[in-house]
């Protein structure tokens, strides 16, 4: 028998899927009436995703990682916006 925990997160695992899979129909569409009701859908997920999240860490179930630091911040920032070479 499945316990509360064990639940919570399945169901976050699979909303974070649903996520990903919004994400790609909405990047591979070219209809734009349908991109704008996958965005919509997409942004309800989220809100649900929070909830569970927040569910999770209320009751210990998920504990995230540390905060980075402004250094490693920093330091990813640089990585993602430096130019491709040619």
């Amino acid at each position: 028998m499945l316990d509360e925990k064990t639940m919570v997160a399945d169901t976050l695992t699979a909303v974070n899927g649903e996520l990903l899979r919004y994400s790609e129909m909405i990047t591979q569409t070219g209809n734009p009436q349908l991109k704008q009701t996958l965005k919509q859908i997409r942004n309800q997920c989220e809100m649900s995703q929070e909830e569970i999240y927040n569910i999770a860490r209320e009751r210990q179930y998920y504990v995230p990682a540390a905060e980075a630091k402004a250094d490693e911040i920093s330091h990813v920032r640089s990585i993602l916006t430096q130019q491709p070479m040619s």
